[in-house]
Formats: structure tokens, sequence, C-alpha cells
């Protein structure tokens, strides 16, 4: 006759046995409670020992130390968001504040560029027939329509290859480019380009959920340019 358990005649409890006996007598450590203070474990950052009642409150203070540092990174992160908001929200009211129509592209990247400390901000529009044909209304490529017109969300990164860039005094280390468009599904009346000397500005992997709102603004705003 076999059996998975141990006889009585056994010696020796694998690891396994042992934890599955633990687990299987909750009450072992109430009714001996002694051995918190007693039975002696590895140190996890040494060769020495401690008993387990410190490991336990060893163990404790490394979660609680991951747990503020979590805790100290969505502060900051509120922080940032909370910073980013105010200044959308001044760039906003700047917009709204504008009285002549023909001020409004230079609005948009000239408060752009005040409000967020950027190094450059490039603008160009089309298909709006009040924008003069120079400065903000000056001709671009096909390719560069076209371009704008496939990006669904606003494109981030280090490439400088872009034709928009050209429209920067300098080249920047990071950019961000924004399609302008009316509603989503409609073709686009415009691309917003900002430019920084921070690398990890516009890196690749940033989210682009406030690009996408500084983008939908902007296109509200030139609403006004093609209603007119």
């Amino acid at each position: 006759m076999t059996s998975d358990s141990p006889s009585m005649t056994d010696t020796t409890l694998s690891a396994d046995q042992v934890a599955d006996f633990l687990r299987d007598n909750t009450e072992f450590f109430t009714t001996h409670a002694e051995l918190f203070a007693t039975l002696p474990v590895p140190h996890p950052h040494g060769g020495r020992t401690i008993s387990l009642g410190e490991r336990q409150i060893f163990t404790l203070r490394e979660r609680n130390r991951e747990f503020e540092w979590r805790l100290n990174e969505l502060i900051n992160t509120a922080s940032v968001n909370e910073s980013i908001s105010t200044k959308l929200m001044q760039w906003c009211c700047r917009l709204l504040a504008e009285t002549e129509i023909q001020r409004l592209p230079g609005e948009i990247a000239l408060g752009l560029a005040q409000q967020f400390d950027l190094n450059e901000v490039g603008l160009r529009l089309w298909r709006l027939g009040q924008v003069p044909d120079t400065g903000y209304g000056a001709a671009v490529s096909e390719d560069v329509r076209t371009f704008t017109d496939s990006l669904k969300v606003p494109y981030c990164g280090t490439d400088t290859a872009f034709e928009a860039v050209n429209w920067l005094t300098a080249t920047p280390r990071s950019l961000a480019m924004i399609p302008l468009r009316p509603a989503p599904d409609e073709p686009s009346i415009g691309l917003l380009v900002l430019g920084s000397d921070d690398a990890e500005r516009f890196a690749a992997d940033k989210g682009t959920a406030f690009l996408e709102t500084i983008g939908s603004l902007a296109s509200a705003t030139l609403h006004r340019l093609a209603a007119a």
C-alpha cells in the first residue's frame, strides 16, 4: 500500500511538504509563538541569520519602501499633469480672448511656445480660405498633406527627417507633430510641429493625451477662420 503523505518512519521532509503542512495548519505559529523569536533564517542581504520575526519585519519594511516609491511616483505624475492642465487652460483662455480672427494662427503657435516653454513651434494651414498664402498659410507639399491625413494621433519621436521640421529655424532633439482637422474623420486643415532641445520631452514612448487635446482645441479655434 502506498501513500503520498510521509510515513511514520520518514526522517526527512521536503520543502514542499513543510510548506503544505504550514498552509494546512495555520494554528502552528499560534501554539509555537516562540519560534518567531528563536527560529534562525538567512538574512536577505548578508550571510548572517536573523529570527523569523525579524525577517518578517524586514519584509514588511521592504514592501513599505516599495509602496512609498510608488506613491511618490503617483504624486509626481499628478503634479505634472496638474501643471500641464493649468497651462492648457491658460492657452485656451488666450485663444478665446482673441477677437481678431486673422491673429488666431499666431496665437495658437506663439501661445503654445510661451505657455509650455517650447523651443519652437511650427504651423502650416491649408483648406482655409481666410488664411493668407504666406506665413502660416504658405504652400506645403502634397507629401506633407498626405502624411498629416495619415496621422490619427500625434507623432512623438526623435526622427528629424520629416519635411515639416524645416518649418523650424533649428533642428530639435525631439518633436511632436499634431494633425489639425475639423472632425476625426475629415481631411486635415493643418499641422502643428512642436520642437524641443530635450530628447526625452517628446520621446516615442510618451503618452499623447494632452497633445490630442491641443490638436482638438486648435482645430476648434481655426473653425472660426473657416466660418468667416
